[in-house]
């Protein structure tokens, strides 16, 4: 749904007049009739809270609209990401500091070159190190 038609939507439910809208969230009559025919094309944020205030709505429904990023659309984009790592794993790291952390990490990504490198024929006996080895390495 277009910002436009989401904020005449939103107002026809709370019940509120263009004009009364316009008076509880600090802008003109004209600049509100023209969100919501969609003659806006970028909407300062700070207008879309205000009109969200003055409507006692979450603000992310006009953000959202608008096309901003929220942290409630993020969350969405990164679900399928995030249920991709292992539990155990998360929870794991989550217990290391953060040095020991970036080693792993480090040490992680200098496998995955010699993984890739082994896939083009190359250190194949580098690239079968024992990975328990290598976490040992990191908890030190």
């Amino acid at each position: 749904m277009k910002l436009g038609d989401r904020i005449r939507q939103l107002r026809e439910q709370s019940s509120l007049t263009q004009g009364q809208l316009a008076h509880s969230s600090a802008v003109s009559q004209g600049y509100l009739s023209q969100l919501e025919n969609g003659e806006v094309k970028n909407p300062s944020a700070a207008v879309l809270l205000r009109v969200a205030e003055a409507m006692h709505i979450d603000p992310d429904e006009l953000f959202e609209a608008a096309g901003y990023p929220t942290v409630r659309t993020l969350r969405r984009m990164y679900q399928d990401f995030e249920s991709t790592i292992d539990e155990s794993l998360l929870s794991y790291l989550a217990g290391l500091s953060r040095e020991k952390q970036r080693r792993l990490l480090s040490l992680l990504q200098g496998i995955q070159k010699l993984v890739v490198a082994d896939a083009n024929g190359g250190w194949k006996s580098e690239s079968q190190l024992d990975l328990r080895h290598v976490a040992g390495i990191a908890e030190r």
